[in-house]
């Protein structure tokens, strides 16, 4: 079976705000070779690419004030990119047996994000900076999240939306020890304080790592709580599950997380998976124009409608 791929980033400032201090990243890595002489010939290409190595999808939600937050964010999504160049061979050596590795790594990507932030939060009046940062590396049809915050990843699947990601809040804290019902957590004062960020003022960070096996016709969305603070669970499946493309529905999503008011900056990054049947239609009816590129030429395996995702 083969598949295509649809993604789209968007970002916006809301109607509160005068600063976005939301940054998101989408990023395809690959290994590449510069020649820089040689007798044979290529054709007058000095750069040579291998195929696709993965996908990365990144939202990271900065605060501190200001524009600490912006710094922060900044700060965190610019380390990612750093230092994913500068440990490539991880992502070109995931084989059986090698999933702890490639875990150790990702957690170790926001550690580096932590001592980057913490040294620009040494900068007069930066001193908390910090920021969330939900990234989801793909190896199709595997699917890593590393995660730190209360920014989300959800996986779409047979019309079952599933939130990939726990969030690192007080709040989530005492629905999980007894002390508050999620209905009283949405509107609790503890849902806006974290307890897990890069950042923030602490010295540690302790990063969750998440893993899922994704199929043809899923759909992967990373938002900021810019949208899941006034955007139910329920509308977010609804739109996830019309067939439109990745940007229609990140701008649908941004728009009602404005109607509602857009107290805070929102940031989401929507990726299709589709099956052929799903492209072909799309492109007959010009609803996916411009969807990327095969995701894979193998086999994809039959799962149950039911998503399984495991935790470190």
């Amino acid at each position: 079976m083969r598949g295509k791929m649809d993604c789209h980033g968007l970002s916006d400032v809301g109607r509160k705000r005068q600063v976005n201090e939301d940054q998101f990243l989408i990023a395809e890595l690959s290994k590449s070779m510069l020649i820089h002489q040689t007798s044979l010939s290529h054709e007058d290409h000095s750069r040579l690419f291998s195929g696709s190595q993965g996908k990365l999808f990144l939202v990271a939600d900065g605060m501190g004030g200001e524009s600490a937050g912006e710094v922060a964010s900044a700060v965190a999504v610019e380390t990612v990119t750093r230092y994913l160049l500068n440990t490539m061979p991880w992502f070109f050596r995931l084989e059986q047996g090698q999933e702890l590795d490639l875990r150790e790594e990702l957690k170790a990507t926001l550690e580096a994000c932590q001592r980057s932030v913490e040294a620009a939060a040494s900068a007069p009046g930066r001193s908390r900076m910090g920021t969330t940062l939900t990234m989801a590396y793909l190896l199709w049809p595997r699917l890593y999240v590393v995660h730190a915050g209360d920014s989300r990843c959800y996986l779409l699947r047979g019309g079952r939306l599933e939130q990939v990601t726990t969030d690192h809040t007080v709040a989530q804290r005492l629905i999980e020890q007894g002390a508050l019902s999620p209905q009283e957590a949405e509107t609790s004062r503890w849902s806006h304080v974290l307890y897990n960020c890069v950042g923030g003022g602490s010295s540690e960070i302790n990063p969750d790592v998440y893993h899922a096996t994704l199929e043809a016709g899923d759909v992967l969305l990373v938002c900021s709580d810019g949208l899941t603070k006034v955007v139910s669970d329920d509308t977010m499946r609804q739109e996830l599950s019309r067939p439109q493309s990745a940007e229609r529905t990140c701008r649908r999503l941004v728009d009602l997380a404005n109607a509602a008011g857009g107290p805070d900056n929102v940031t989401v990054v929507v990726a299709r998976f589709l099956t052929m049947e799903q492209a072909d239609d799309a492109a007959a009816q010009s609803e996916w124009a411009e969807a990327g590129p095969d995701v894979t030429a193998e086999e994809i395996p039959a799962l149950p409608a039911q998503v399984i995702v495991s935790a470190n």
